[in-house]
């Protein structure tokens, strides 16, 4: 979850669906989950090579200069979620906001053994269609 602290987005992201016990419980069994401030003056490693902030203004109200990581991770909205594979290779960026409903296909979806970055139009298509045929959400509202 790419977000920053002005994005009411974010907050309802996180203070809705995040805070969802089906959403919890599911990330917690089948994800490694990170939440990133896309303005943050931290000074982070990645995959061997250090991201930084160096625009970074402290105590600025509002909007603040984007971290160097969320460019690598070519975040333009937030918030951002941001699916990886074990290799921390992307499979897919999803701008906006997601309710639990959202959040539970594309969280059962991207943990699809088959899922994986480079898949073609064709491949990706077939994966999500047959996905689509035996998919039943069980998520419930908090």
């Amino acid at each position: 979850d790419v977000y920053t602290t002005w994005c009411g987005p974010c907050k309802m992201l996180n203070n809705t669906t995040f805070a969802n016990k089906d959403v919890i419980k599911y990330i917690n069994e089948n994800y490694y989950a990170v939440k990133f401030n896309a303005e943050s003056p931290k000074e982070i490693m990645f995959l061997g090579k250090k991201y930084s902030n160096k625009n970074y203004v402290a105590n600025k109200p509002g909007r603040n200069s984007v971290h160097d990581l969320s460019r690598l991770l070519r975040v333009s909205s937030y918030p951002t979620l941001i699916f990886m594979d074990k290799d921390f290779q992307i499979i897919q960026s999803i701008p906006g906001y997601k309710d639990y409903a959202s959040i539970e296909y594309l969280l059962k979806i991207f943990n699809h053994k088959d899922i994986k970055p480079g898949l073609s139009k064709e491949e990706g298509e077939s994966i999500v269609s047959d996905f689509q045929k035996t998919y039943k959400p069980s998520f419930k509202p908090n």
